[in-house]
């Protein structure tokens, strides 16, 4: 039985108290960060396209290959921040991007 003095979290998922410590396991465990190849993506790293993609509003399509230098990762393990030469702001689903 655990101690008294342990800090306990209310899982929202699960509707029960957890340990504090099982919790933030769960939570760094789900902020990683994979692309399409299943490489970690840190914040810095330059992708590769794995297919063309039109992009939104831009009238324009990024093609397969294309590089995308210093990467910034997001609150959604499933986007990441970016920047290219002909759009600025842009949002890439890591689905489509491979480390390069």
């Amino acid at each position: 039985m655990a101690a008294d003095d342990d800090e306990y979290v209310y899982d929202d998922v699960t509707g029960e108290w957890r340990p504090a410590a099982e919790m933030a396991a769960v939570a760094a465990e789900k902020s990683v960060v994979h692309d399409s190849a299943g490489n970690v993506l840190a914040d810095g790293d330059s992708v590769v396209l794995v297919k063309d993609l039109k992009v939104k509003g831009a009238n324009t399509t990024l093609k397969q290959g294309t590089v995308i230098k210093s990467i910034r990762l997001t609150d959604n393990p499933e986007e990441i921040d970016c920047r290219h030469d002909a759009i600025k702001g842009l949002v890439l689903r890591t689905e489509f991007v491979r480390k390069r």
